[in-house]
């Protein structure tokens, strides 16, 4: 598990708020490698884009139609935080999966506030937009009179546990993954059973490339189905 252990960069083994560690490393990265491609990218504008600028559009076009689906037209207004979300996720993922580098996703502290700012953005822009009305997100009027104040609970329960499934699905999936090849990498040196390990290296990795966008994608959604409560808590 070495892998997943925070370092800090200059040596020493005292980790501080302000020390600079190969999380901040690999976190600096991600967001010089979305400067790279949305910025630098598309500086051109081209009328005919080319791989890079093509790459930085249809991402923003598969986000902005997936804010549009879920949330709505008012919804878009937030679609810079929703991209913006996605596209670290997506870059930290991708730039984990080069050798000897560190997954910052792996980790719960870097998860989890991603997951309670937007937990906590949405709670008060549910209140600041409906008021007391967003708390008939938890009151299930279509249901018979007795069994509303259990599935209000219910609903109570779910809605903050949902900082804690958002963060930990992808901190697990992504921990999971690199864990798996680590394993199998442990069996490489055995000559019998190598050719075995390393085609099961290949197979997993290769599965990890797919989780990687999958993870990021279903974080970006969740978050654009939370922000559609606290736009319409009433649908």
């Amino acid at each position: 598990m070495d892998q997943f252990i925070v370092k800090p960069l200059f040596g020493g083994d005292a980790i501080h708020w302000y020390t600079p560690t190969n999380v901040t490393l690999w976190m600096g990265l991600a967001v010089l490698a979305i400067f790279a491609l949305l910025v630098l990218g598309t500086s051109k504008r081209a009328i005919v884009p080319g791989r890079t600028q093509s790459v930085a559009e249809m991402a923003y076009g598969f986000i902005h139609k997936m804010v549009e689906d879920i949330c709505g037209k008012e919804g878009l207004k937030y679609f810079p935080y929703v991209m913006t979300l996605f596209m670290f996720i997506v870059f930290a993922n991708f730039l984990g999966l080069i050798p000897g580098a560190f997954t910052t996703t792996s980790h719960i502290a870097v998860t989890a506030v991603m997951a309670v700012a937007v937990f906590l953005g949405v709670t008060v822009l549910g209140f600041v937009l409906n008021g007391a009305g967003f708390l008939s997100l938890f009151w299930v009027s279509a249901a018979p009179l007795p069994l509303r104040p259990i599935l209000a609970l219910i609903e109570v329960i779910s809605y903050f546990v949902r900082p804690v499934s958002h963060s930990i699905r992808l901190a697990g999936n992504m921990m999971a993954g690199h864990a798996v090849i680590k394993v199998f990498a442990a069996f490489a040196a055995i000559a019998t059973i190598a050719p075995l390990s390393i085609m099961a290296i290949t197979a997993i990795y290769a599965l990890e490339v797919l989780v990687s966008f999958i993870q990021a994608y279903v974080f970006a959604i969740l978050t654009c189905v939370y922000l559609k409560d606290a736009l319409h808590p009433h649908h």
